[in-house]
């Protein structure tokens, strides 16, 4: 059975740093691609940052030079690192995963559960 966790999140104050992880465990997995989306209270869900197969990666505007996506792919692992958090940046933060399975050849996609990221002032 294939489980995708977050954890990291937290209350920082403005000016710090978190790193959030993304885990995903299950037989014959790999991570292909992997996404982070933030959403707000009373606001939509907005993607924050990407990194693709290939392990190019793009950021939203708001987030460019203070996150980094990266992933580790001997631990199916996936990360977004902040930076310089402001109280904007409070939201629930969500990893959108899509994974490569093996046994039989496919690709599906997985939400983690969202994890709080709170900056005071």
């Amino acid at each position: 059975q294939v489980q995708v966790v977050e954890s990291g999140g937290g209350l920082v104050q403005a000016g710090g740093s978190l790193r959030l992880s993304c885990a995903a465990s299950g037989s014959g997995i790999s991570i292909n691609a992997m996404r982070w989306y933030r959403q707000p209270p009373g606001k939509q869900r907005e993607l924050v940052a990407v990194i693709t197969s290939g392990n190019s990666t793009n950021y939203a505007d708001s987030v460019k030079g203070r996150f980094t996506i990266s992933r580790d792919n001997a631990k199916n692992t996936g990360y977004l690192q902040m930076g310089n958090l402001q109280p904007a940046d409070t939201s629930l933060y969500y990893c959108h995963t899509a994974l490569d399975f093996t046994v039989p050849k496919r690709l599906r996609i997985y939400w983690g559960q969202g994890t709080q990221v709170t900056v005071s002032s």
